[in-house]
């Protein structure tokens, strides 16, 4: 028998039709984290059109989405559907409710239904296909709930929640997620209990990380007695569901077909709604994968921040190179948001491909953009980037960085030998700012260590004849700080212990084994990451992730364990108090520090410990990133005097990144944020709005009192600059 929801019930809700929204209310409810039912909802609008709302603080719209989220009969995750922007002062005519951002959001349960047209499950009433091992149709049912958060054009500091279906069902009118849903689960869903989204990938992600069966049924209870409570048998049920679970996860396997070609056209027919570009019959091969997550966290930390890339991983191991996309999220950690498999370097496939990923993220978010986009690489393609992105390219020098020391290491066997090779060859870097012709100081280096033969030979082979290349790209790029460098250099790390297991070495050449490999054990392991930093669960695993990057060790430890002197820097070892590490050269992106860690190739957390106090201590050199940000300074006042017109802009816009920076680097510094916020100027943000409104009021009524000749000479204007854009 079906089983219909409850008919919307007028609870709280005020019958009287409000038609301005000065008179609606703003409502601040006292607990931390609030819901619908907590507010009083008001009609809004005309008799014919009228939706319910209600006006809060702009600050708390989180704080009502996480009350939300938590609703014990349908406990859910809402997602950003779409997405607007506008800039402040933007509109000349405005109304009470115009938008300054407007986000629609949706119950994660929909607004698609996998159950339609019978693509993947049309019903949960027989046996489930035990090859879908995400059981996706348990997450997509075709949830009509979703709400509207416009933060006011007149009133920034407000909140208008308009809530278009408050109700979680589906189009039939059904109930179709939650405890209440007896067809959710599937065969004997009278008896199973919920398992809601975020239990069925934490599940998921934890066995793909090999972590015990018993632990992953533990905190798997843990999570489904969240919504039904502690019983006998709900715990036997979910000890078979994990249990079938990890059965099918461990009987699984890349190979859908011997031929690895038609093993990705079958996974790509299976997996749609992660690829966001892919030709079947294209050449060369070009797969861009990125998952509903990661579109997700692109969206969450990609907007307004920087963009970079790990480019040509695996290009001598595996059939295609890697190139991965990555944000830096709340904790300025590496996050990859989207995987591209292939080996073309041509514009026109990169900007294919970028185009797509860029449609794809405008397609929930128009107003998505970012502010910079982070290379690697000095033979990378950068027309596609500011065609595409049109924003600022930077430079990372952690991909040279990490060669030269590994090489060094690896063919000199004494350690002060390394030490100063890996010196002079940071010389050879900081030469281009410093006025000197780099390549007169690498004829001196090859002569100095011209002994050396095995690394000379690998130097002079390798990196002689495209070292001009890389010099140039570093002269004309910004460079990229060290916790931006570390960040990448760690997701680098962690991608190349997944992927180079020496149990996996034979399927190196099936590009099916890659995209099972990112897809389920690396996907898993970064969700499950975010998912214990942001609950504060799996403390272990929250631990591991906040250390994961030299930046973040450094800072534990204290500045009284490190000594500077002239020539090195001395640290005391955190794991062992008795022992002191050397860092040599302090101050460069070319230290040298004898820990293992550093021996081989990374960076470590030494080094970015004394970069750190060196910033402070002008006896030591600069970083190369910020000679680089001072040499651009420097060529914005280089601008001819008799153009009086470009050297006033320049000083304008110098001015003001001066400040920007100013205000960032003492609140990076600062331990108080409110010494900061006392010192900055006082904006009367609601008079100022006030005043415009009433300014545009005057406006709109000279506008009004004009001849009709000249609105339709402004608005034909106004057509042929919109076309000519």
């Amino acid at each position: 028998m079906l089983q219909l929801a409850p008919a919307k019930t007028t609870d709280n809700v005020h019958m009287d039709l409000i038609e301005s929204i000065h008179e609606i209310p703003v409502q601040n409810p006292s607990v931390d984290d609030f819901c619908a039912a907590d507010l009083k909802w008001i009609k809004f609008g005309t008799p014919e059109h009228h939706d319910d709302v209600a006006l809060i603080p702009y600050a708390r719209v989180d704080e009502f989405i996480i009350g939300e989220c938590s609703n014990v009969e349908s406990p859910t995750r809402f997602h950003i559907e779409r997405g607007r922007k506008r800039s402040k002062g933007s509109l000349m005519e405005f109304k009470s409710d115009e938008y300054l951002e407007y986000r629609l959001y949706w119950c994660s349960f929909g607004p698609e239904n996998y159950g339609e047209g019978g693509i993947i499950l049309p019903s949960r009433r027989y046996r489930l296909n035990t090859r879908n091992r995400a059981a996706l149709p348990q997450s997509m049912r075709g949830c009509t709930c979703h709400f509207v958060v416009k933060r006011l054009y007149a009133r920034p500091s407000l909140a208008l929640i308009v809530y278009n279906d408050r109700r979680h069902v589906n189009k039939s009118g059904l109930i179709c997620h939650g405890p209440l849903d007896r067809d959710a689960i599937g065969p004997g869903a009278k008896k199973i209990p919920y398992i809601g989204n975020d239990i069925q990938q934490q599940t998921m992600s934890m066995i793909y990380l090999g972590i015990p069966e018993e632990n992953v049924l533990e905190k798997h209870i843990e999570g489904i007695q969240r919504y039904c409570g502690s019983d006998g048998i709900v715990n036997s049920l979910a000890s078979q569901y994990v249990h079938k679970l990890g059965m099918i996860i461990k009987r699984s396997t890349h190979e859908l077909d011997l031929d690895d070609e038609a093993s990705i056209r079958i996974w790509a027919n299976r997996n749609k709604k992660s690829i966001f570009y892919y030709e079947e019959t294209a050449e060369p091969f070009v797969l861009g994968i990125q998952t509903e997550w990661q579109l997700q966290q692109m969206l969450r930390f990609g907007h307004h921040s920087i963009i970079a890339v790990d480019s040509t991983f695996g290009i001598k191991r595996l059939k295609y190179p890697l190139c991965t996309l990555l944000v830096f999220d709340s904790r300025q950690h590496a996050l990859p948001v989207a995987w591209v498999i292939t080996r073309s370097v041509s514009n026109a496939d990169i900007t294919k491909w970028m185009k797509a990923l860029l449609d794809r993220v405008h397609a929930v978010d128009p107003t998505w953009k970012v502010n910079g986009f982070l290379i690697d690489d000095a033979a990378a393609e950068t027309d596609p980037i500011r065609e595409t992105f049109s924003c600022p390219i930077l430079f990372s020098l952690w991909r040279v960085r990490r060669s030269w020391l590994r090489h060094i290491v690896k063919n000199c066997r004494n350690i002060e030998v390394q030490r100063e090779i890996f010196k002079r060859l940071g010389e050879i870097v900081y030469s281009i700012w410093a006025g000197v012709n780099p390549f007169d100081v690498l004829e001196k280096f090859k002569h100095d260590f011209v002994d050396q033969t095995d690394f000379m030979q690998y130097f002079t082979a390798t990196w002689v004849p495209k070292l001009e290349m890389w010099l140039t790209a570093m002269k004309t790029l910004p460079l990229a700080s060290q916790e931006a460098s570390g960040a990448i250099e760690a997701y680098h790390v962690k991608l190349k212990v997944k992927l180079f297991d020496d149990s996996h070495l034979g399927a190196l050449q099936r590009v099916d084994w890659l995209v099972h490999k990112l897809t389920t054990e690396l996907h898993s392991s970064y969700w499950l990451d975010r998912y214990a930093d942001e609950s504060d669960s799996f403390q272990t695993v929250k631990d591991e992730y906040i250390n994961s990057t030299s930046w973040h060790r450094a800072l534990q430890i204290p500045d009284t364990d490190v000594t500077l002197h002239d020539l090195f820097a001395k640290i005391v070892s955190q794991n062992d108090r008795t022992r002191v590490h050397l860092v040599w050269n302090p101050g460069s992106e070319f230290a040298f520090c004898d820990c293992k860690w550093s021996l081989r190739g990374n960076l470590c957390k030494h080094v970015v410990k004394v970069n750190m106090i060196c910033e402070d201590h002008q006896a030591y050199q600069s970083s190369a990133s910020f000679q680089s940000y001072q040499e651009i300074l420097m060529n914005m006042f280089k601008k001819p005097l008799d153009d009086s017109l470009e050297l006033d802009l320049s000083m304008a816009l110098l001015h003001q990144i001066h400040d920007q920076t100013e205000k960032l680097v003492e609140l990076n510094r600062s331990s108080d944020i409110r010494v900061v916020v006392d010192k900055l100027p006082l904006k009367w943000a609601e008079r100022k709005t006030r005043t415009l409104s009433c300014r545009q009021a005057v406006v709109r009524r000279c506008v009004e009192s004009s001849s009709n000749n000249t609105n339709v000479r402004r608005k034909s204007r106004k057509r042929r600059l919109s076309s000519i854009r």
